[in-house]
Protein backbone atom coordinates (compact mmCIF):
# COMPACT_ATOMS: atom_id res chain seq x y z
CA UNK A 1 0.00 0.00 0.00
CA UNK A 2 1.12 3.39 -0.57
CA UNK A 3 2.03 5.21 2.57
CA UNK A 4 2.54 9.47 3.11
CA UNK A 5 2.51 11.94 4.96
CA UNK A 6 -0.52 13.64 5.90
CA UNK A 7 -1.60 17.17 6.95
CA UNK A 8 -1.71 17.64 10.64
CA UNK A 9 -5.85 17.81 11.45
CA UNK A 10 -5.63 21.22 12.47
CA UNK A 11 -4.62 22.13 8.88
CA UNK A 12 -6.59 19.82 7.04
CA UNK A 13 -9.58 21.01 9.16
CA UNK A 14 -8.57 24.13 8.11
CA UNK A 15 -8.19 24.06 4.54
CA UNK A 16 -11.65 22.75 4.16
CA UNK A 17 -13.39 25.31 5.97
CA UNK A 18 -11.78 27.41 3.84
CA UNK A 19 -13.03 26.21 1.13
CA UNK A 20 -9.59 25.21 -0.56
CA UNK A 21 -9.98 21.40 -0.02
CA UNK A 22 -13.47 19.92 -1.73
CA UNK A 23 -12.94 16.44 -1.01
CA UNK A 24 -13.44 15.60 -4.80
CA UNK A 25 -11.14 13.41 -6.77
CA UNK A 26 -9.06 15.05 -9.76
CA UNK A 27 -11.47 12.63 -12.32
CA UNK A 28 -14.30 15.40 -11.32
CA UNK A 29 -11.97 17.53 -14.18
CA UNK A 30 -13.77 15.43 -16.38
CA UNK A 31 -16.95 14.63 -15.00
CA UNK A 32 -18.07 18.30 -14.91
CA UNK A 33 -16.96 18.74 -18.41
CA UNK A 34 -19.17 15.89 -19.37
CA UNK A 35 -22.33 17.47 -17.78
CA UNK A 36 -21.01 20.91 -19.27
CA UNK A 37 -20.51 20.17 -23.28
CA UNK A 38 -19.16 16.63 -23.98
CA UNK A 39 -18.72 17.24 -27.36
CA UNK A 40 -16.13 20.16 -26.87
CA UNK A 41 -12.88 19.74 -28.08
CA UNK A 42 -10.52 18.81 -25.60
CA UNK A 43 -7.21 18.07 -26.76
CA UNK A 44 -5.69 18.42 -30.28
CA UNK A 45 -2.49 16.03 -30.98
CA UNK A 46 -1.46 16.41 -35.19
CA UNK A 47 -4.31 15.34 -36.72
CA UNK A 48 -5.71 13.66 -34.13
CA UNK A 49 -9.14 15.87 -32.53
CA UNK A 50 -10.76 14.89 -28.77
CA UNK A 51 -13.59 16.01 -27.30
CA UNK A 52 -14.46 15.26 -23.28
CA UNK A 53 -16.48 13.17 -24.43
CA UNK A 54 -13.32 11.06 -26.12
CA UNK A 55 -11.46 11.69 -22.73
CA UNK A 56 -13.54 10.46 -20.96
CA UNK A 57 -14.35 6.85 -23.09
CA UNK A 58 -10.59 5.93 -23.67
CA UNK A 59 -9.70 6.68 -20.32
CA UNK A 60 -12.88 4.39 -19.14
CA UNK A 61 -11.90 1.97 -21.41
CA UNK A 62 -8.12 1.55 -20.16
CA UNK A 63 -9.05 1.57 -17.06
CA UNK A 64 -11.63 -0.82 -17.31
CA UNK A 65 -9.21 -3.05 -18.82
CA UNK A 66 -6.28 -2.34 -16.18
CA UNK A 67 -9.16 -3.30 -13.12
CA UNK A 68 -9.99 -6.71 -14.96
CA UNK A 69 -6.10 -7.43 -14.70
CA UNK A 70 -6.16 -6.78 -11.54
CA UNK A 71 -5.17 -3.40 -10.51
CA UNK A 72 -6.58 -1.26 -8.49
CA UNK A 73 -6.12 1.30 -4.82
CA UNK A 74 -3.20 0.91 -3.63
CA UNK A 75 -0.93 0.13 -6.91
CA UNK A 76 1.41 2.46 -8.88
CA UNK A 77 2.25 2.94 -12.02
CA UNK A 78 5.37 4.24 -13.87
CA UNK A 79 4.61 5.92 -17.12
CA UNK A 80 6.96 7.30 -19.56
CA UNK A 81 5.08 9.01 -22.66
CA UNK A 82 6.00 11.69 -24.70
CA UNK A 83 3.75 14.50 -25.44
CA UNK A 84 1.02 12.83 -26.93
CA UNK A 85 -3.11 12.70 -25.77
CA UNK A 86 -2.52 9.00 -24.80
CA UNK A 87 -0.14 10.79 -21.50
CA UNK A 88 -3.81 12.37 -20.33
CA UNK A 89 -6.04 9.47 -21.31
CA UNK A 90 -3.64 7.36 -19.14
CA UNK A 91 -3.82 9.35 -16.35
CA UNK A 92 -7.38 9.36 -15.71
CA UNK A 93 -7.43 6.11 -16.37
CA UNK A 94 -5.32 5.47 -13.26
CA UNK A 95 -6.90 7.71 -11.49
CA UNK A 96 -10.57 6.31 -12.43
CA UNK A 97 -9.05 2.83 -10.43
CA UNK A 98 -6.94 4.36 -7.36
CA UNK A 99 -3.46 3.49 -9.62
CA UNK A 100 -1.19 5.87 -8.61
CA UNK A 101 1.17 6.70 -11.24
CA UNK A 102 4.76 8.21 -11.48
CA UNK A 103 5.39 10.41 -14.52
CA UNK A 104 8.71 9.76 -15.86
CA UNK A 105 9.61 12.72 -18.38
CA UNK A 106 10.62 11.12 -21.67
CA UNK A 107 14.55 11.91 -21.19
CA UNK A 108 14.79 10.05 -18.60
CA UNK A 109 16.69 6.99 -18.95
CA UNK A 110 17.47 3.55 -17.10
CA UNK A 111 19.07 5.21 -14.02
CA UNK A 112 16.08 7.43 -13.16
CA UNK A 113 13.17 4.49 -14.35
CA UNK A 114 14.87 1.89 -12.25
CA UNK A 115 15.07 4.58 -9.03
CA UNK A 116 11.23 5.05 -9.58
CA UNK A 117 10.18 1.65 -9.98
CA UNK A 118 12.53 0.68 -6.94
CA UNK A 119 10.87 2.90 -4.42
CA UNK A 120 6.89 2.35 -5.69
CA UNK A 121 6.92 -1.34 -7.00
CA UNK A 122 4.63 -0.34 -10.10
CA UNK A 123 2.63 -3.23 -11.25
CA UNK A 124 2.23 -2.14 -14.35
CA UNK A 125 4.67 0.04 -16.82
CA UNK A 126 2.95 2.57 -19.74
CA UNK A 127 6.03 3.58 -22.12
CA UNK A 128 6.79 4.03 -25.70
CA UNK A 129 9.05 1.98 -27.85
CA UNK A 130 9.79 5.03 -29.60
CA UNK A 131 12.14 5.18 -26.29
CA UNK A 132 16.00 3.82 -26.61
CA UNK A 133 14.89 2.09 -23.57
CA UNK A 134 12.12 -0.20 -24.77
CA UNK A 135 13.12 -0.34 -28.45
CA UNK A 136 13.92 -4.08 -27.64
CA UNK A 137 12.44 -5.89 -24.64
CA UNK A 138 16.31 -6.14 -22.60
CA UNK A 139 14.80 -3.35 -20.05
CA UNK A 140 11.27 -4.40 -19.95
CA UNK A 141 12.56 -7.81 -18.87
CA UNK A 142 14.74 -6.18 -16.48
CA UNK A 143 11.39 -4.96 -15.10
CA UNK A 144 9.35 -8.32 -15.29
CA UNK A 145 12.31 -9.51 -13.19
CA UNK A 146 11.60 -6.96 -10.48
CA UNK A 147 8.03 -7.79 -10.20
CA UNK A 148 6.10 -6.00 -13.14
CA UNK A 149 2.95 -7.72 -13.87
CA UNK A 150 2.49 -5.49 -17.38
CA UNK A 151 4.00 -3.41 -19.69
CA UNK A 152 2.03 -1.51 -22.22
CA UNK A 153 3.81 0.14 -25.07
CA UNK A 154 2.59 3.25 -27.20
CA UNK A 155 3.96 1.85 -31.02
CA UNK A 156 3.10 -2.16 -29.89
CA UNK A 157 1.93 -4.41 -32.61
CA UNK A 158 1.13 -7.24 -29.82
CA UNK A 159 -2.10 -6.90 -28.47
CA UNK A 160 -1.45 -7.89 -24.88
CA UNK A 161 1.54 -5.16 -24.66
CA UNK A 162 -0.21 -2.49 -27.15
CA UNK A 163 -1.46 0.46 -25.84
CA UNK A 164 -3.72 1.00 -28.50
CA UNK A 165 -5.72 -2.32 -28.03
CA UNK A 166 -5.95 -1.69 -24.19
CA UNK A 167 -7.73 1.48 -24.91
CA UNK A 168 -10.41 -0.09 -26.90
CA UNK A 169 -13.92 -1.68 -25.46
CA UNK A 170 -13.04 -4.75 -24.02
CA UNK A 171 -14.93 -4.73 -20.55
CA UNK A 172 -17.34 -3.02 -17.77
CA UNK A 173 -15.17 -0.84 -15.02
CA UNK A 174 -16.07 -2.61 -11.89
CA UNK A 175 -18.55 -0.72 -9.68
CA UNK A 176 -16.28 -1.04 -7.04
CA UNK A 177 -14.19 0.76 -9.03
CA UNK A 178 -12.90 4.18 -8.33
CA UNK A 179 -10.22 6.65 -7.23
CA UNK A 180 -8.49 6.93 -3.79
CA UNK A 181 -9.96 9.09 -1.34
CA UNK A 182 -9.32 12.97 -1.88
CA UNK A 183 -6.84 13.61 0.94
CA UNK A 184 -4.86 10.18 -0.40
CA UNK A 185 -2.35 10.20 -3.06
CA UNK A 186 -3.76 10.49 -6.87
CA UNK A 187 -0.10 10.57 -8.00
CA UNK A 188 3.45 10.93 -7.94
CA UNK A 189 5.41 14.18 -9.20
CA UNK A 190 8.88 14.11 -9.03
CA UNK A 191 11.66 16.15 -7.12
CA UNK A 192 14.19 18.19 -9.15
CA UNK A 193 16.32 18.13 -5.57
CA UNK A 194 20.04 18.64 -4.58
CA UNK A 195 20.47 14.70 -3.84
CA UNK A 196 21.57 11.83 -5.62
CA UNK A 197 18.44 9.65 -5.78
CA UNK A 198 15.60 10.96 -7.83
CA UNK A 199 12.76 11.78 -5.02
CA UNK A 200 9.28 11.18 -5.24
CA UNK A 201 6.62 13.72 -3.95
CA UNK A 202 2.96 12.25 -3.24
CA UNK A 203 0.02 14.69 -4.37
CA UNK A 204 -3.64 14.25 -3.11
CA UNK A 205 -6.62 14.81 -5.16
CA UNK A 206 -7.25 17.79 -2.62
CA UNK A 207 -3.97 19.60 -2.07
CA UNK A 208 -3.30 19.56 -6.51
CA UNK A 209 -7.18 20.42 -7.00
CA UNK A 210 -6.57 23.43 -5.15
CA UNK A 211 -3.99 24.42 -6.81
CA UNK A 212 -5.40 23.58 -10.05
CA UNK A 213 -8.91 25.39 -9.56
CA UNK A 214 -6.60 28.66 -7.72
CA UNK A 215 -4.59 28.96 -10.82
CA UNK A 216 -7.16 28.96 -13.33
CA UNK A 217 -8.98 32.10 -11.65
CA UNK A 218 -5.53 33.54 -11.45
CA UNK A 219 -4.52 32.79 -15.11
CA UNK A 220 -7.90 33.88 -16.17
CA UNK A 221 -8.11 30.52 -18.01
CA UNK A 222 -12.03 29.72 -19.81
CA UNK A 223 -13.70 27.92 -21.76
CA UNK A 224 -12.28 29.83 -24.84
CA UNK A 225 -8.32 29.37 -23.88
CA UNK A 226 -6.73 27.30 -26.48
CA UNK A 227 -3.29 26.28 -24.47
CA UNK A 228 -0.18 25.17 -26.15
CA UNK A 229 1.40 21.98 -24.84
CA UNK A 230 4.83 22.10 -25.83
CA UNK A 231 7.06 21.43 -22.42
CA UNK A 232 7.41 18.18 -21.21
CA UNK A 233 3.29 16.92 -20.46
CA UNK A 234 4.80 15.41 -17.16
CA UNK A 235 6.43 18.54 -15.46
CA UNK A 236 4.78 20.54 -12.66
CA UNK A 237 4.48 23.58 -14.48
CA UNK A 238 2.84 21.69 -17.75
CA UNK A 239 0.01 19.92 -15.71
CA UNK A 240 -1.09 22.80 -13.60
CA UNK A 241 0.23 25.56 -13.48
CA UNK A 242 -2.37 26.46 -14.84
CA UNK A 243 -1.32 23.61 -17.05
CA UNK A 244 -3.36 20.84 -19.34
CA UNK A 245 -5.36 19.82 -16.40
CA UNK A 246 -6.67 23.63 -15.28
CA UNK A 247 -7.67 23.81 -19.21
CA UNK A 248 -9.57 20.86 -18.74
CA UNK A 249 -11.03 22.69 -15.57
CA UNK A 250 -12.26 25.28 -17.29
CA UNK A 251 -13.17 23.24 -20.80
CA UNK A 252 -10.54 24.95 -22.65
CA UNK A 253 -8.75 23.18 -25.48
CA UNK A 254 -5.40 21.59 -24.84
CA UNK A 255 -2.34 21.72 -28.33
CA UNK A 256 -0.27 19.24 -27.94
CA UNK A 257 3.86 20.34 -29.77
CA UNK A 258 6.61 17.70 -29.65
CA UNK A 259 9.02 20.59 -27.92
CA UNK A 260 8.81 24.24 -27.56
CA UNK A 261 10.89 24.44 -30.90
CA UNK A 262 9.70 27.76 -32.74
CA UNK A 263 8.98 27.09 -35.74
CA UNK A 264 6.82 24.11 -35.01
CA UNK A 265 5.03 26.28 -32.49
CA UNK A 266 4.21 28.98 -34.65
CA UNK A 267 2.96 27.06 -36.76
CA UNK A 268 0.54 25.25 -34.61
CA UNK A 269 -0.70 28.60 -33.22
CA UNK A 270 -1.57 29.72 -36.53
CA UNK A 271 -3.62 27.13 -37.22
CA UNK A 272 -5.08 26.55 -34.03
CA UNK A 273 -5.88 29.45 -32.72
CA UNK A 274 -3.69 29.30 -29.76
CA UNK A 275 -4.10 31.96 -26.96
CA UNK A 276 -1.47 30.68 -24.05
CA UNK A 277 1.66 29.45 -24.21
CA UNK A 278 3.59 27.97 -20.82
CA UNK A 279 7.83 28.35 -21.53
CA UNK A 280 10.69 28.25 -19.45
CA UNK A 281 12.94 30.97 -20.13
CA UNK A 282 15.63 29.50 -22.50
CA UNK A 283 12.53 28.73 -24.73
CA UNK A 284 11.45 32.20 -24.55
CA UNK A 285 15.06 33.32 -25.49
CA UNK A 286 14.66 30.61 -29.21
CA UNK A 287 11.23 32.77 -29.88
CA UNK A 288 12.15 36.02 -29.33
CA UNK A 289 15.44 35.44 -31.63
CA UNK A 290 13.05 33.70 -34.55
CA UNK A 291 10.78 36.64 -34.32
CA UNK A 292 14.10 38.90 -34.71
CA UNK A 293 15.27 36.74 -37.40
CA UNK A 294 12.22 37.28 -39.50
CA UNK A 295 9.69 39.81 -37.97
CA UNK A 296 7.02 38.38 -40.59
CA UNK A 297 6.74 35.76 -37.96
CA UNK A 298 5.03 37.70 -35.72
CA UNK A 299 2.12 37.70 -37.91
CA UNK A 300 1.57 33.74 -36.69
CA UNK A 301 1.34 34.68 -33.25
CA UNK A 302 -1.90 37.12 -33.77
CA UNK A 303 -4.18 34.89 -31.32
CA UNK A 304 -1.39 34.54 -28.30
CA UNK A 305 -3.01 36.77 -25.23
CA UNK A 306 -0.55 35.16 -22.76
CA UNK A 307 3.07 33.56 -22.42
CA UNK A 308 3.57 31.96 -18.93
CA UNK A 309 7.23 31.54 -17.89
CA UNK A 310 8.85 29.83 -15.17
CA UNK A 311 10.77 27.02 -14.35
CA UNK A 312 14.41 28.81 -14.09
CA UNK A 313 15.42 32.06 -13.30
CA UNK A 314 13.90 34.68 -16.22
CA UNK A 315 16.19 37.93 -16.59
CA UNK A 316 14.17 41.34 -16.31
CA UNK A 317 15.85 42.38 -19.71
CA UNK A 318 14.62 39.52 -21.53
CA UNK A 319 10.95 39.74 -19.80
CA UNK A 320 10.71 43.43 -21.05
CA UNK A 321 10.82 42.27 -24.50
CA UNK A 322 8.16 39.71 -24.27
CA UNK A 323 5.49 41.77 -25.07
CA UNK A 324 7.60 44.03 -27.17
CA UNK A 325 8.11 41.13 -29.67
CA UNK A 326 5.56 38.71 -29.36
CA UNK A 327 2.57 40.97 -28.45
CA UNK A 328 0.96 39.03 -25.78
CA UNK A 329 0.45 39.92 -21.83
CA UNK A 330 3.77 37.92 -19.86
CA UNK A 331 2.54 36.37 -16.49
CA UNK A 332 5.54 34.98 -14.41
CA UNK A 333 5.21 31.93 -12.28
CA UNK A 334 7.35 30.40 -9.39
CA UNK A 335 6.58 27.16 -8.08
CA UNK A 336 7.80 24.03 -7.18
CA UNK A 337 6.68 20.36 -7.97
CA UNK A 338 6.81 19.79 -3.74
CA UNK A 339 3.88 22.86 -3.74
CA UNK A 340 3.68 26.26 -3.41
CA UNK A 341 3.51 28.28 -6.58
CA UNK A 342 3.59 32.10 -7.04
CA UNK A 343 2.14 34.07 -10.01
CA UNK A 344 2.10 37.68 -11.33
CA UNK A 345 -1.08 38.86 -11.37
CA UNK A 346 -3.05 40.29 -14.55
CA UNK A 347 -3.45 43.48 -13.10
CA UNK A 348 -0.22 43.86 -11.56
CA UNK A 349 2.21 46.81 -13.23
CA UNK A 350 4.97 46.37 -15.83
CA UNK A 351 7.57 46.61 -12.85
CA UNK A 352 6.08 43.97 -10.98
CA UNK A 353 5.58 41.47 -13.58
CA UNK A 354 8.99 42.13 -15.13
CA UNK A 355 11.07 42.31 -11.84
CA UNK A 356 9.75 39.54 -9.84
CA UNK A 357 8.58 35.72 -10.01
CA UNK A 358 4.95 36.75 -8.23
CA UNK A 359 2.98 36.07 -4.79
CA UNK A 360 1.75 33.03 -3.51
CA UNK A 361 -1.37 31.62 -4.28
CA UNK A 362 -3.28 31.42 -1.33
CA UNK A 363 -3.75 33.42 1.58
CA UNK A 364 -2.89 30.50 3.32
CA UNK A 365 0.49 30.28 1.93
CA UNK A 366 2.65 31.15 5.07
CA UNK A 367 6.08 32.14 3.58
CA UNK A 368 9.33 32.50 5.69
CA UNK A 369 12.57 34.05 3.99
CA UNK A 370 15.16 32.93 6.67
CA UNK A 371 19.25 33.94 7.42
CA UNK A 372 21.89 31.06 7.80
CA UNK A 373 20.61 30.81 11.27
CA UNK A 374 16.94 30.18 10.48
CA UNK A 375 16.06 33.86 11.73
CA UNK A 376 13.48 35.85 9.60
CA UNK A 377 15.15 38.81 7.36
CA UNK A 378 13.90 41.90 6.75
CA UNK A 379 11.68 42.39 3.53
CA UNK A 380 14.40 43.43 0.90
CA UNK A 381 16.97 41.15 2.19
CA UNK A 382 17.90 38.16 0.81
CA UNK A 383 17.41 34.50 2.52
CA UNK A 384 16.25 31.09 2.29
CA UNK A 385 13.04 30.31 1.41
CA UNK A 386 10.66 28.15 3.75
CA UNK A 387 7.09 27.30 2.44
CA UNK A 388 3.73 25.46 4.41
CA UNK A 389 0.21 25.52 2.90
CA UNK A 390 -2.92 23.82 1.63
CA UNK A 391 -0.82 22.48 -1.08
CA UNK A 392 2.61 22.56 -0.73
CA UNK A 393 3.52 18.52 0.49
CA UNK A 394 4.70 17.12 3.96
CA UNK A 395 7.05 14.54 3.19
CA UNK A 396 8.78 12.94 0.15
CA UNK A 397 7.88 9.53 -0.27
CA UNK A 398 9.71 6.89 1.91
CA UNK A 399 12.89 9.04 2.65
CA UNK A 400 12.95 10.03 5.79
CA UNK A 401 17.05 10.91 5.64
CA UNK A 402 15.57 13.36 3.35
CA UNK A 403 12.87 14.80 4.79
CA UNK A 404 14.75 15.20 8.03
CA UNK A 405 16.95 18.03 5.79
CA UNK A 406 14.09 19.60 4.02
CA UNK A 407 11.30 20.01 6.92
CA UNK A 408 11.70 21.56 10.35
CA UNK A 409 9.50 21.08 13.25
CA UNK A 410 6.40 23.21 12.52
CA UNK A 411 6.48 21.59 8.93
CA UNK A 412 7.81 24.06 6.66
CA UNK A 413 9.29 22.90 3.60
CA UNK A 414 12.58 25.03 2.98
CA UNK A 415 12.94 25.06 -0.58
CA UNK A 416 16.93 25.59 -0.79
CA UNK A 417 15.69 28.66 -3.00
CA UNK A 418 17.58 31.71 -2.00
CA UNK A 419 14.56 34.91 -2.63
CA UNK A 420 13.95 38.06 -1.86
CA UNK A 421 10.46 39.43 -0.44
CA UNK A 422 9.33 42.88 -0.65
CA UNK A 423 5.03 43.41 -0.44
CA UNK A 424 4.71 39.89 -0.64
CA UNK A 425 6.35 39.37 -3.94
CA UNK A 426 9.38 37.33 -4.59
CA UNK A 427 12.36 37.44 -6.60
CA UNK A 428 14.26 34.36 -7.36
CA UNK A 429 18.06 35.29 -6.74
CA UNK A 430 19.80 31.85 -6.28
CA UNK A 431 19.72 28.48 -4.55
CA UNK A 432 21.19 27.32 -1.40
CA UNK A 433 20.79 23.30 -2.54
CA UNK A 434 23.46 21.98 -4.29
CA UNK A 435 21.97 22.15 -7.58
CA UNK A 436 22.19 23.33 -11.35
CA UNK A 437 18.79 24.61 -13.24
CA UNK A 438 19.66 24.10 -16.85
CA UNK A 439 17.04 25.43 -18.54
CA UNK A 440 14.21 24.98 -16.08
CA UNK A 441 15.72 21.04 -15.68
CA UNK A 442 16.88 20.61 -12.13
CA UNK A 443 20.40 18.61 -11.87
CA UNK A 444 21.23 17.33 -8.70
CA UNK A 445 24.83 17.36 -8.33
CA UNK A 446 25.79 14.51 -5.60
CA UNK A 447 24.19 12.38 -8.88
CA UNK A 448 26.44 12.98 -11.67
CA UNK A 449 29.28 13.08 -9.18
CA UNK A 450 28.83 9.95 -7.90
CA UNK A 451 28.56 8.28 -11.40
CA UNK A 452 31.55 10.33 -12.10
CA UNK A 453 33.49 8.48 -9.74
CA UNK A 454 32.32 5.30 -11.30
CA UNK A 455 34.66 5.52 -13.44
CA UNK A 456 38.37 3.92 -12.73
CA UNK A 457 40.41 6.78 -13.42
CA UNK A 458 38.37 9.30 -11.13
CA UNK A 459 39.45 9.57 -7.61
CA UNK A 460 37.30 13.14 -7.27
CA UNK A 461 34.56 14.87 -8.68
CA UNK A 462 32.86 17.83 -8.08
CA UNK A 463 29.80 19.29 -10.26
CA UNK A 464 29.56 23.33 -10.50
CA UNK A 465 27.06 25.71 -11.77
CA UNK A 466 28.17 27.76 -14.72
CA UNK A 467 26.33 31.50 -15.50
CA UNK A 468 25.03 31.22 -18.95
CA UNK A 469 22.73 33.76 -21.12
CA UNK A 470 20.66 31.28 -22.57
CA UNK A 471 20.19 28.12 -20.11
CA UNK A 472 20.67 30.12 -16.85
CA UNK A 473 23.31 27.77 -15.47
CA UNK A 474 25.03 25.02 -16.97
CA UNK A 475 27.33 22.15 -15.48
CA UNK A 476 31.43 22.06 -14.83
CA UNK A 477 32.59 18.96 -13.63
CA UNK A 478 36.20 19.32 -11.81
CA UNK A 479 38.12 16.07 -12.10
CA UNK A 480 41.23 14.58 -10.16
CA UNK A 481 42.62 11.48 -11.70
CA UNK A 482 43.99 8.77 -9.97
CA UNK A 483 48.33 8.75 -10.51
CA UNK A 484 49.21 7.58 -13.89
CA UNK A 485 46.04 7.89 -15.56
CA UNK A 486 45.70 9.69 -19.20
CA UNK A 487 43.15 12.87 -18.78
CA UNK A 488 40.10 11.71 -20.54
CA UNK A 489 38.92 13.07 -23.39
CA UNK A 490 34.72 15.08 -22.85
CA UNK A 491 33.45 12.22 -25.53
CA UNK A 492 34.77 10.07 -23.47
CA UNK A 493 33.54 11.07 -20.08
CA UNK A 494 29.97 12.14 -21.12
CA UNK A 495 30.03 8.22 -23.09
CA UNK A 496 30.64 6.85 -18.91
CA UNK A 497 27.65 9.01 -18.18
CA UNK A 498 25.28 7.26 -20.74
CA UNK A 499 26.15 4.14 -20.73
CA UNK A 500 25.26 4.28 -16.47
CA UNK A 501 22.15 5.19 -17.85
CA UNK A 502 21.64 8.60 -16.98
CA UNK A 503 19.14 11.45 -18.74
CA UNK A 504 21.51 13.60 -21.45
CA UNK A 505 20.68 16.81 -20.25
CA UNK A 506 22.09 16.09 -16.74
CA UNK A 507 25.68 15.50 -19.02
CA UNK A 508 28.20 18.36 -18.25
CA UNK A 509 28.86 20.95 -20.37
CA UNK A 510 32.78 21.09 -19.73
CA UNK A 511 35.28 19.25 -17.60
CA UNK A 512 37.99 20.73 -15.72
CA UNK A 513 41.02 18.51 -14.40
CA UNK A 514 42.85 19.70 -11.28
CA UNK A 515 45.66 17.52 -9.48
CA UNK A 516 43.83 18.67 -6.13
CA UNK A 517 40.37 20.19 -5.31
CA UNK A 518 40.05 22.71 -2.72
CA UNK A 519 38.51 22.40 0.45
CA UNK A 520 36.58 24.15 3.17
CA UNK A 521 37.80 24.40 6.75
CA UNK A 522 35.46 21.48 7.72
CA UNK A 523 36.87 19.12 4.41
CA UNK A 524 34.14 19.56 2.25
CA UNK A 525 34.86 20.51 -0.99
CA UNK A 526 35.06 23.97 -1.46
CA UNK A 527 32.94 24.72 -4.44
CA UNK A 528 32.63 28.54 -4.06
CA UNK A 529 36.62 28.40 -4.74
CA UNK A 530 36.04 26.39 -8.30
CA UNK A 531 33.00 28.93 -9.41
CA UNK A 532 34.99 31.97 -8.52
CA UNK A 533 37.65 30.44 -10.43
CA UNK A 534 35.75 29.59 -13.61
CA UNK A 535 34.47 33.36 -13.11
CA UNK A 536 38.03 35.20 -12.93
CA UNK A 537 39.05 32.77 -16.19
CA UNK A 538 35.94 34.01 -17.93
CA UNK A 539 35.89 37.58 -16.79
Amino acid sequence: MIEFSPWPPEFADRYRAAGYWIDQPLTRILETQLVVDPTAEALICGDRRFSYADLDRLSRNLAARLAQAGLGRGDAALVQLPNVAEFYIVFFALLRIGVAPVNALFSHRRLELSSYAAQVAPRVVIASRAHELFRDDAFADELRAGGVEHLLFLGEDAPAHSLAHWLEPGCDLPQDAGPTPADQVAFFQLSGGSTGTPKLIPRTHNDYDYSIRASVAICGVTAATRFLCALPAGHNFTMSSPGVLGVFHAGGTVVMAPSPEPLTCFGLIAREGVTMAPLVPPAVALWLRAVEDDPARRAQLITLETMLVGGANFAEATARRVPELLDCRLQQVFGMAEGLVNYTRRDDPPGIVFATQGRPISPDDEIRVLDGDGRPVPDGTPGALATRGPYTFRGYYRSPEHNAEAFDSEGFYHSGDVVVRQNGYLRVVGRIKDQINRGGEKIAAEEIENLLLRHSDITHAALVSVPDAHLGEKSCAFLVLRHGAERLSPPALRRHLLDLGVAEYKLPDRFRFADALPLTAVGKIDKRSLRDSLAAVNA
